[in-house]
C-alpha cells in the first residue's frame, strides 16, 4: 500500500512509534550510549548504528576512534572493505579475510603508516608485489602475517620479500605462509643478512630442511639476532635441524615443527632420540610442537622410541604446551612421562599414535592440575577407560578425541563432570543416543561441539543432549553433525529450536535434511538476535535446488557470511547465486569440499570461492 501524506510527515517528523523511540534515545547520556558500544562486536555496532541517528553518531565517532579492527570473521569484497575501512582510519591493527579481493590494488588503498600489526588472511588473488607494497607504506610495522595461494615463483617471492624486509626494520614477528604448494619457495639461504634485529619471531611455510640448516647455522655468527620463536614447515624433520636449531637460537621459548614427507624418510636423514635429547639445551622453551603429516604420504617417526620421550620430559621440564604427531614407536609409558614431568602443561596434544593405550591416564598421581586442553587425535587404542580420571581435571576447557572410534558412552559419564568445558570434539566415536542423554543431563557450558561420523547417534539423541533448557542451550554457537545418517528433519528442527546461541552448523553428508529443515532454520523461533552465520552443506543429497528461492530473498540467513553448497543440486544454480551475492557482499558461496569458513581449501578456488 502506498504511502499517505499524514505517514511521511510522521516518519519525517519523528511523529509515531519510530519517532517516539528515537526521541527516547536522544535523552539518554552520552556516556551511558558510549559505554554500552565499547562491549559490541563490530557486527552488533553496525546493527546499532540503525537504531537512531544517536547511536548512528555515537557508532561512528566510535569506529573513529578504534585502535584494532578485526575483519577475519566477513570475506568482504574490494568495495565494503574499502567501506569499512575508510571508518577505521586510525587503526594500527588490521586483520583482513581477502578472500573476495581480486587485486593488490585494494589492500594497497588501506596502507597507511600507523598500521603496526597487519594480518592478511586467504590471500587467493594477491600477487607478491604487496609485500614491496607493505614495506613502502608500512615502515612501523611489527606484526605481520600472511596467507597466499599456490604461487610457484620462488626466486620473485624472494626478491619482493627482501625488498620489504629493508623497509620495515622495527619488525618484531613475521609469518608467512603459502598453500597449496609443495614446491621449497623459501629458499632462506643469505635471508639472515636482511631480517631486522628486532624480529623475535619468525613462522614460514613451506621450506625445505636444507635450506633451514643452512640460514640457521649461519644466525649463530649474528650476536644480535635473539629469536625466541620459530615455526616452519618442512619436507623433512631431522638430526641435524634439531642440532643446528638448539645451537644457534638457545633462546627459544616456542619451537614449532611440521614435515610433510612425499616418500618415506631415510634412516640417515630422520630424526631420532638423539634429535630430542638436544632440546635440553633450550632452557626457555615453554612451547613445543613436532608432527610429521600424513597429507603427502603416511610416514611416521620410526626412529623415536620411549627413550626419546623419557629424555625429552627430562630435559625439558618448564614446558607449557606440548603437541606431538606420527610417533608410532612411542607408547603409554613415553607420554605419559610428559604428563608427569611438565608440571606447568597447560596443553597436551598426541596425533595418530598406534600405540598410546589407555595405560598413559591410569594413574595421574603427581600430574600438575593446571591442564587447559587436552587433544588426543586418531589414537585407535583408547577407549572411555583413558577419561576417567578426567575429572581430576578441574579447569579444563578443551577436549577432542576425534578419530578415536573406542570411545563410547561411559566416557561422557567422566565428560559430564567437567563443568569448565568450552570445547567437546567426539568426532567418529561409538556413542549412542544415551550417551548424548548422559551429556546433557551433565549441563555444561559447552560452546562448540563435534559429534561427526557418530553415526549411532539419531535424532532422539540430538533432543536428549537439548532436553529441559540445560546451559548448552544457551552456550552453544558451533556444532558439528555432518556424516550422520540418524539425522533428519527432525533433529535440525530441535537444534533450530533449542541451540540459541547457535551461529555455525556443519550438516554435511546428512542425506536424510531436506527442504523442510532448511525453512526451519531460517524461522528459528525466539533466536532473532543470533543469526546463522555459517552454514555446511555440503553433499545433502535430499536437498532441492528449490532452494535458490528461499536464498534470493534477502531476509531469510540474513546474517549469513558463508554457504557451503558442494555435492549438491544448487551448484545446477551457480549462475543465481551471483545475484544473491552481489545483493550480500559479505556472503562467500563455496562450491567445492572446504570446511566452514573455507579455512582450508580456500587456496584451490578457481574464483573466489563462489
Amino acid at each position: 500500500m502506498a504511502a499517505t501524506d499524514s505517514d511521511n510527515k510522521r516518519h519525517h517528523t519523528g511523529e509515531g512509534r519510530g519517532g517516539d523511540c528515537e526521541a527516547s534515545m536522544e535523552k539518554l547520556p552520552h556516556h551511558i550510549i558510549t559505554h554500552v558500544l565499547h562491549k559490541l562486536d563490530l557486527e552488533s555496532l553496525c546493527t546499532a548504528a540503525c537504531v537512531s541517528r544517536t547511536f548512528h553518531s555515537a557508532v561512528t565517532h566510535l569506529l573513529s576512534s578504534l585502535s584494532s579492527l578485526d575483519l577475519s570473521g566477513f570475506s568482504l569484497d574490494e568495495e565494503s572493505l574499502k567501506h569499512v575501512v575508510s571508518r577505521v582510519q586510525g587503526a594500527k591493527s588490521l586483520t583482513i579475510d581477502c578472500l573476495q579481493v581480486e587485486n593488490d590494488s585494494s589492500i594497497f588503498n588501506i596502507l597507511h603508516e600507523h598500521i603496526v600489526d597487519l594480518s592478511l588472511l586467504k590471500c587467493s588473488s594477491l600477487s607478491y608485489d604487496i609485500l614491496r607494497a607493505i614495506g613502502e607504506r608500512c615502515p612501523n610495522l611489527r606484526f605481520f602475517l600472511i596467507e597466499f595461494a599456490g604461487h610457484v615463483l620462488p626466486e620473485l617471492f624472494k626478491t619482493k620479500l627482501i625488498e620489504m624486509l629493508q623497509k620495515i626494520s622495527l619488525l618484531e614477528a613475521l609469518s608467512i605462509k603459502i598453500r597449496g604448494t609443495i614446491l621449497d619457495v623459501f629458499d632462506l639461504q643469505s635471508l639472515e643478512l636482511f631480517l631486522p634485529k628486532s624480529v623475535k619471531s619468525l613462522k614460514l611455510q613451506p621450506t625445505a630442511e636444507h635450506f633451514s640448516i643452512h640460514w640457521i647455522d649461519k644466525l649463530r655468527g649474528v650476536p644480535w639476532f635473539k629469536l625466541q620463536s620459530l615455526s616452519l614447515v618442512l619436507d623433512i624433520i631431522s638430526d641435524n635441524l634439531f642440532i643446528t636449531v638448539v645451537n644457534s637460537l638457545p633462546l627459544l621459548v616456542e619451537l614449532d615443527l611440521e614435515d610433510r614427507p612425499l616418500t618415506e624418510p631415510s634412516m640417515r636423514l630422520d630424526l631420532t632420540n638423539t634429535g630430542l635429547q638436544c632440546l635440553e639445551v633450550c632452557q626457555h622453551l615453554i612451547t613445543l610442537s613436532i608432527v610429521r603429516s600424513r597429507i603427502y604420504y603416511p610416514a611416521s617417526f620410526k626412529r623415536v622410541d620411549n627413550l626419546g620421550m623419557f629424555l625429552l620430559s627430562e630435559g625439558c621440564g618448564g614446558l607449557e604446551s606440548v603437541k606431538l604427531g606420527g610417533f608410532t614407536k612411542v607408547t603409554e609409558a613415553g607420554f605419559s612421562s610428559i604428563l608427569h614431568s611438565c608440571q606447568n602443561l597447560k596443553k597436551f596434544e598426541v596425533l595418530n599414535s598406534s600405540l598410546l593405550s589407555d595405560l598413559a591416564f591410569h594413574d595421574m598421581r603427581g600430574v600438575a592440575r593446571s591442564l587447559l586442553e587436552l587433544r588426543l587425535l586418531s589414537c585407535r587404542l583408547l577407549t572411555s577407560e583413558a577419561m576417567e580420571e578426567l575429572s581430576s581435571f578441574s579447569n579444563l576447557e578443551v577436549l577432542d578425541t576425534s578419530g578415536c572410534r573406542s570411545i563410547s558412552d561411559p566416557c561422557l559419564s567422566y565428560i559430564s563432570g567437567l563443568t569448565t568445558l568450552r570445547t567437546l570434539n567426539l568426532a567418529e566415536a561409538d556413542i549412542t543416543d544415551s550417551g548424548l542423554a548422559i551429556l546433557g543431563r551433565g549441563d555444561l557450558p559447552i560452546a562448540r561441539l563435534c559429534i561427526r561420523g557418530c553415526k549411532r547417534v539419531t535424532d532422539r539423541g540430538i533432543g536428549f543432549l537439548f532436553h529441559g533448557e540445560r546451559k548448552i542451550c544457551k552456550t552453544l554457537s558451533s556444532l558439528d553433525v555432518g556424516q550422520m545418517p540418524g539425522i533428519s528433519d527432525a533433529g535440525i528442527f530441535t537444534i533450530s529450536s533449542a541451540a540459541k546461541a547457535l551461529t555455525d552448523l556443519c550438516l554435511r553428508y546428512c542425506f536424510h535434511v531436506t527442504d523442510a529443515a532448511m525453512k526451519m532454520l531460517v524461522d528459528r523461533p525466539n533466536h532473532k538476535s543470533c543469526l546463522l552465520q555459517r552454514l555446511d552443506l555440503y553433499n545433502c543429497r535430499s536437498l532441492s535446488d528449490d532452494l535458490i528461492m528461499l536464498l534470493l530473498d534477502k531476509s531469510p540467513f540474513r546474517g549469513l557470511r558463508w554457504l557451503g553448497v558442494g555435492s549438491t543440486l544448487l551448484v545446477n544454480k551457480r549462475g543465481n547465486f551471483s545475484t544473491v551475492c552481489n545483493g550480500r557482499p559479505w556472503l562467500v558461496v563455496c562450491f567445492d569440499g572446504c570446511e566452514l569458513g573455507c579455512h582450508d581449501g580456500w587456496q584451490f578456488h578457481k574464483s573466489n570461492g563462489y
